[in-house]
């Protein structure tokens, strides 16, 4: 079994989306649990259009909708309700590609050294087109004028020390200079729950905390696919984006 937690705010565009990307995964195996974390838009009212068919595709189907409390908070009401073996987290505005779960699924199942394994994320604009970032981080469509093509595009030009492709992927002593690990991963839920016991819920980027203690438990791997969606639009911030290497 692998739990997909979906923590939501704010995110009515959207939401279904993300929601549908995780319907029609070609793994067939998933808990899926959402959390709407006090959203002031339909953000619920969106999650509940979806339910039936959640409940006809899901092994097992959760949502609570609480009042608003923070990520990293959020983060962990669901993913210590999780079940699975392994465990996604996808944000509301996000989408993984069709195969993403199976393929992160069958390297960790077969790669017990492993706790987390991650692809390559695209970047989409709010209407789900692919976009790309120029030198100031800001949306092109042209690639003769991008600078990153890929968020791991982005991530390895600021992280020229790390090789994806080697064991210092994920390595504790190379975080330690900054987080630079792509979104829509897989980790082992145990070692989620039992060693590092969730997410720190201090006011701290929530995913580097996350990577630096789960990293002293076994090795990342980066498979070069394209295995998500990371959507930039207009609540994207510049203070999120300067956050994205510390």
């Amino acid at each position: 079994l692998v739990s997909v937690v979906v923590p939501a705010y704010n995110h009515e565009k959207y939401i279904e989306e993300c929601i549908d990307s995780i319907i029609n995964q070609s793994y067939n195996n998933i808990e899926l649990i959402i959390i709407n974390d006090g959203s002031t838009d339909k953000t619920a009212e969106r999650i509940k259009s979806k339910e039936e068919e959640c409940k006809r595709r899901f092994k097992s189907f959760l949502f609570i909708d609480k009042r608003n409390e923070g990520v990293a908070k959020t983060l962990n009401i669901g993913c210590f309700r999780a079940k699975g073996e392994f465990l996604a987290v996808c944000a509301s505005d996000d989408t993984f590609t069709k195969n993403a779960i199976e393929i992160l699924y069958e390297f960790l199942k077969n790669n017990s050294e492993y706790v987390l394994a991650v692809g390559n994320n695209f970047f989409i604009d709010e209407y789900s087109e692919r976009c790309f970032w120029d030198s100031n981080c800001e949306t092109t469509y042209n690639l003769n004028k991008a600078n990153s093509d890929s968020f791991v595009d982005f991530l390895r030009r600021g992280r020229e020390d790390v090789n994806f492709f080697s064991d210092d992927f994920g390595s504790y002593k190379t975080l330690l200079k900054g987080n630079y690990i792509p979104n829509g991963y897989l980790i082992r839920q145990d070692i989620f729950i039992n060693k590092v016991n969730g997410y720190i819920e201090k006011p701290v980027l929530e995913d580097y905390s996350l990577h630096l203690q789960l990293s002293k438990y076994g090795k990342y791997k980066y498979i070069d696919k394209h295995l998500f969606n990371y959507r930039w639009h207009s609540a994207n911030t510049v203070k999120q984006r300067e956050k994205m290497l510390q």
